[in-house]
């Protein structure tokens, strides 16, 4: 085993990025392209950790893919390094971002083959465009184009960013702090993705996987007088509500756990704890369309859903069609594609006794294309 940690950076927002979805879940195949890069890294070195900075919206998900060491990040790419830094016990640690998506083998051997030559290796790419500096051309000869992975020592990197003036890469933080820096050159392939139109250049990178990925959502309310009828985001003329911390939405609710199945993003009752008090009241809209945002936030697109109401009263035939338009506003889809069904179950159980509703959804979710960007 190699003296050598892995830290690939993934918490950044990409706000320069002109979707919805972030860069770092997006699909390779079935992959999101923060694991396929540690993959591919992972499966060419044999680092001693590997460890992966996150946002604290994203880290939790991340988890339910991968054993790695997984750790907050910051608003800053630097802060991020240091939080990551703060878990690392080899002598020497490799520092990469995410949207560096393509990195060989022969790169890589590269920069590790100079370890311990200097306290920072840094890959650079010639320039061979005039350059103009404050209406000045000056010696593209004397301008490199940085590139990350960057291997240092790890405890100099550690005294580098022990500071608050910000540096946009390592090896700029050694040299301000006095250590040094060696150049090799880089690899024009290791292309960084940062806008959208960057994924067209990116080689090594091919499309998501086509399948359907299917979840199912089953809730139970019971009701409770004096108290407004939500149901499938729809006012219902009646003379009692649901029993519950938030406006006790049946159908919604089965909805949410139905695209969260399908995502494997776990359950309702793990992203709004009933017993979390800024949820008591809430209009269960607000939680789909948190959900929803964090489904396309996270590369998934949602194809359909089906809505099955197993009711006695109230009756809900007449607001079938207002509640298939307030969801698929929410879900942002097709009015076509959101089914809502209802039966009663024939007298029996607590349903028949006319003491609740419960509620049955099916969602059918898919990867985000973004090869057809």
């Amino acid at each position: 085993m190699s003296d050598i940690t892995l830290i690939l950076l993934a918490a950044g927002s990409s706000s320069r990025f002109e979707l919805d979805v972030k860069k770092q879940w997006l699909r390779i195949d079935h992959q999101p392209l923060w694991q396929f890069v540690t993959k591919t890294l992972e499966n060419q070195v044999n680092f001693k950790q590997i460890i992966i900075t996150a946002s604290p919206d994203d880290i939790e998900f991340m988890k339910s893919y991968a054993e790695y060491t997984f750790v907050e990040g910051s608003t800053t790419r630097q802060f991020s390094l240091k939080n990551a830094l703060e878990h690392v016990t080899s002598e020497y640690v490799l520092v990469s971002d995410i949207a560096r998506a393509c990195i060989s083998q022969k790169f890589l051997d590269r920069i590790i083959s100079q370890v311990g030559s200097s306290d920072c290796i840094v890959p650079y790419l010639k320039v061979t465009d005039t350059i103009v500096y404050n209406d000045n051309t000056i010696d593209r000869d004397k301008v490199k184009r940085i590139q990350t992975p960057q291997l240092s020592c790890t405890q100099v990197l550690k005294d580098a960013l022990d500071t608050k003036e910000e540096f946009t890469d390592e090896s700029s933080a050694i040299v301000a702090n006095g250590g040094s820096r060696k150049f090799i050159l880089g690899d024009k392939d290791a292309l960084k993705i940062t806008h959208l139109s960057d994924l067209k250049n990116i080689p090594c990178l091919h499309q998501a996987s086509s399948d359907t990925l299917c979840g199912t959502g089953f809730d139970v309310h019971a009701f409770e007088q004096n108290k407004e009828m939500k149901l499938a985001g729809v006012s219902i003329e009646s003379d009692f509500g649901f029993k519950a911390h938030s406006d006790g939405d049946v159908a919604i609710h089965a909805l949410i756990d139905a695209i969260l199945g399908a995502s494997g993003m776990g359950d309702i009752g793990m992203l709004f704890p009933d017993n979390d008090d800024k949820f008591k009241g809430i209009d269960s809209k607000e939680l789909l369309s948190i959900v929803v945002k964090k489904i396309y936030n996270f590369g998934f697109v949602i194809i359909n859903v089906d809505i099955t109401i197993m009711a006695e009263v109230p009756r809900i035939g007449k607001y079938k069609q207002a509640m298939r338009k307030v969801l698929s506003e929410i879900l942002s889809i097709d009015m076509s594609r959101v089914n809502v069904k209802a039966t009663t179950t024939e007298k029996l159980g607590f349903v028949g006794r006319s003491e609740g509703v419960s509620v049955l959804a099916n969602a059918n979710l898919k990867y985000y294309n973004w090869k057809e960007e």
